[in-house]
C-alpha cells in the first residue's frame, strides 16, 4: 500500500479492526518514510449486475453514482455517513441476491427509494419527486400520504418482490 502523502511503498499496519457486521476491515497504517498515518478499508468485491438504462444501453453499476444521488436527496438532513453507507450496502446486497447478470435502472431506483424511506422521509420525497417526475401537487400529496401511512404487511408476510 503506497503512502498517500509521499507515495512510498513501505507502510506498516498499526491497528486492524472489523466493523460490527464483519464485512469491512479498517486498517490504520504508518508510512515508514514520512511517519504519517492514514486509514484504509477493505471490503469484499462482489460481482454486481450490469445496469440496463432507460434508453436500452448497458453500463456497470457505480456505487459512487448511487451514493451521489442519495446524498443529494439527503442534503442538510440529519443522516450519518455510516447510515448512508449501510443503506448502500443493503442495496448492493439485494442486487447480488437477485442473481441476475443485468438489472433495470428502474429497479435500482426503487431500491434507493426504499432505503431513503427508512432513513429520512424528506429525502424520500425529494428523491421520489425527481425519480418519478412529479408534475403536480397531487403527486406530492400522494407521496406524503405514503410516508405518513403505517406500513402494511400483506397477509402472506413481507414482500420480497424487489
Amino acid at each position: 500500500m503506497k503512502c498517500p502523502f509521499c507515495a512510498d511503498a513501505n507502510t506498516q499496519v498499526v491497528d486492524t479492526r472489523e466493523n460490527e457486521e464483519g464485512d469491512t476491515v479498517r486498517r490504520r497504517r504508518r508510512c515508514v518514510a514520512c511517519e504519517k498515518r492514514f486509514t484504509t478499508y477493505e471490503r469484499v468485491e462482489l460481482q454486481l449486475p450490469q445496469v440496463i438504462k432507460k434508453n436500452g444501453s448497458r453500463t456497470e453499476y457505480q456505487r459512487d453514482k448511487c451514493k451521489a444521488s442519495m446524498m443529494l436527496a439527503l442534503r442538510k438532513r440529519p443522516v450519518t455517513t455510516e447510515s448512508l453507507d449501510a443503506a448502500l450496502d443493503r442495496i448492493e446486497e439485494r442486487l447480488v441476491q437477485l442473481g441476475q447478470r443485468e438489472v433495470a435502472s428502474d429497479r435500482i431506483g426503487e431500491l434507493v427509494m426504499r432505503e431513503l424511506k427508512k432513513l429520512d422521509n424528506i429525502a424520500y420525497i425529494r428523491f421520489a419527486s425527481v425519480y418519478r417526475n412529479f408534475e403536480d401537487v397531487n403527486e406530492f400529496s400522494e407521496a406524503i400520504r405514503e410516508v405518513e401511512a403505517p406500513p402494511q404487511t400483506p397477509p402472506h408476510g413481507p414482500s420480497t418482490e424487489l
